[in-house]
């Protein structure tokens, strides 16, 4: 495949799955949306079904990486480093593209949300939580976790190891698909087992820092965040912000590194 059609695969492909991933935090987060308050349940659902969709979409022109995590696992597993940089440039342009299409989307909740004296705090509001207190002072404003992620308890140890752990298992699942089949792959099947084994990271590996486990997935949309015009959006958390991107390609690199020693 050439170098256009991977930027172009990666770039639409990743904007796809943050327009639907983000998409669904947004549905269950913000004010006047039908969705409010669905739950975890329906957030890791969402992000699943994201990554289904958008694999899909960009499988015959990228091969569908998505994430740089996976770009990285499977040139350590290869020895292909070359197109290695086209692969991260689609994945954080189509990240960023994804997330202002939320942003789109949800407009009139966005603005709803952030001017509500209840979420927002101003005169009249009630007594902001603790949680909440904490989040603004570390700089993560309340539509954030819209756009990214961010740990329920702040252990910089903890929680890089947790996004550590959940992207082994990703790609160690992804790099193990269709071994069965002489070699051959699974063909359309990776794609919703791949969706299958991100719900069941969010599910069992989620809860501590939101299983990011995607640079792309992360950084993009925090900048956007950064970027936009939103009421009273508070901080992008950038204490924080390394974490969901070096986690997440120490776990891709060594999963490639186990699938060579064990696997190959």
């Amino acid at each position: 495949m050439s170098s256009s059609d991977i930027f172009i695969g990666e770039t639409i492909g990743t904007a796809i799955l943050i327009l639907l991933g983000g998409g669904v935090c947004a549905a269950v987060t913000l004010k006047a949306s039908k969705a409010r308050n669905a739950g975890w349940l329906a957030i890791a659902f969402g992000w699943g079904f994201a990554v289904m969709t958008a694999v899909y979409i960009a499988g015959p022109l990228s091969g569908a990486h998505l994430n740089p995590a996976v770009t990285v696992a499977l040139a350590v597993k290869d020895g292909e480093w070359s197109n290695v940089p086209v692969y991260f440039a689609g994945e954080f342009l189509g990240a960023m593209i994804g997330a202002a299409l939320v942003w789109v989307a949800y407009y009139g909740q966005f603005q709803a949300h952030l001017t509500d004296r209840e979420i927002v705090g101003g005169p009249g509001a009630q007594t902001t939580t603790a949680k909440a207190v904490e989040a603004q002072e570390k700089g993560a404003g309340p539509v954030l976790g819209i756009f990214s992620t961010g740990p329920e308890i702040r252990h910089t140890a903890q929680n890089l190891a947790t996004e550590i752990i959940g992207t082994f298992v990703l790609l160690l699942a992804i790099l193990t698909q269709g071994l069965n089949d002489a070699g051959n792959g699974l063909g359309v099947l990776g794609g919703l087992i791949t969706a299958l084994v991100v719900v069941s990271i969010g599910l069992s590996l989620g809860g501590p820092t939101g299983y990011a486990i995607n640079p792309a997935r992360d950084l993009g949309p925090r900048v956007v965040h950064a970027l936009l015009p939103l009421p009273n959006k508070g901080g992008s958390d950038w204490s924080y912000a390394w974490i969901p991107v070096v986690g997440p390609l120490i776990g891709g690199a060594l999963a490639a590194g186990l699938y060579n020693v064990a696997f190959a």
